[in-house]
C-alpha cells in the first residue's frame, strides 16, 4: 500500500474515532405507554453537546433530532389513519347492535316484521322475518360471515364496540402525545441551530482578536 493511501486510511479511522455516540436514546428520555418515546428537551445545548466525547457538533445533533422527528412523523401518519377508521367503525358497531336488540325485542314481544330486499337496481321485493329462528348472520371481514344467536351477537358487538372505543381514546391521546413530541423536537433543532450560529460567531470574533495580537 503507497503511503498516501495508507494516510488517508489513518485519518478516517481517526475520524470515526473522533464521532461521538449518538444515538436516539441520547435525546430520548423513556416512551410512553405504548412505547412511543418522549424527545428530551435540552436546556443548555452547549453543555448537551459537551456531555459527549468527544463533544457533539451542531450538525451530529440536528441529524438526530431529524431522525427522530421522522419517526414521530411516521407515527402521526399511522395513527390518524387509526382513528379515521375507528371513526368510522365505531358507528356501524352501534347500528348493528341496536337492530339486534330491536329484532329481539320484537321476538320476545311476538311482533311481525316487513321488510323490503332489494332485487335488483330501484327493484324491490317483500319478506316476513322469521323471529323465532333467533338467529343473525354478522360480517367479520375477509369476505367471512357467521351466524350467531340473537343474545351471543349482542354479547359480540357489545364488546367490540367496548373495545373500540377504549382504543380510540387510546389513540386520540397518542395522536396528541405525537404532536406534542413533533414541536419539542422542532424547537430543540431550533434551538441548536441558534446556538452553533451565536458559538460560531463568537469563535469568529475571537480570531479577528487573535490575528490583530
Amino acid at each position: 500500500m503507497s503511503e498516501a493511501k495508507t494516510a488517508d486510511a489513518t485519518a478516517a479511522t481517526e475520524g470515526e474515532e473522533n464521532i461521538p455516540d449518538m444515538s436516539l436514546l441520547s435525546i430520548t428520555d423513556g416512551e410512553n405507554e405504548r412505547g412511543i418515546p418522549v424527545v428530551k428537551f435540552i436546556d443548555d445545548v452547549g453543555a448537551f453537546a459537551e456531555s459527549f466525547t468527544p463533544p457533539a457538533s451542531a450538525e451530529l445533533l440536528i441529524g438526530a433530532y431529524t431522525e427522530l422527528h421522522s419517526k414521530f412523523k411516521t407515527y402521526e401518519i399511522s395513527l390518524t389513519q387509526k382513528q379515521a377508521n375507528l371513526k368510522s367503525k365505531i358507528p356501524e358497531m352501534e347500528t348493528s347492535l341496536a337492530l339486534v336488540k330491536s329484532l329481539q325485542k320484537k321476538r320476545d314481544d311476538k311482533e311481525t316484521i316487513i321488510t323490503r330486499y332489494s332485487l335488483a337496481d330501484d327493484v324491490y321485493g317483500k319478506a316476513e322475518l322469521d323471529l323465532d329462528q333467533g338467529s343473525v348472520n354478522l360480517w367479520l371481514g375477509a369476505n367471512v360471515m357467521l351466524e350467531y344467536t340473537y343474545e351471543d351477537a349482542i354479547e359480540f358487538l357489545s364488546k367490540n364496540e367496548q373495545l373500540a372505543r377504549k382504543e380510540f381514546g387510546e389513540v386520540k391521546n397518542d395522536l396528541a402525545f405525537v404532536r406534542d413530541q413533533i414541536v419539542t423536537s422542532e424547537v430543540s433543532m431550533t434551538r441548536i441551530f441558534n446556538w452553533d450560529v451565536r458559538k460560531k460567531r463568537v469563535e469568529k470574533v475571537q480570531g479577528g482578536g487573535d490575528e490583530a495580537k
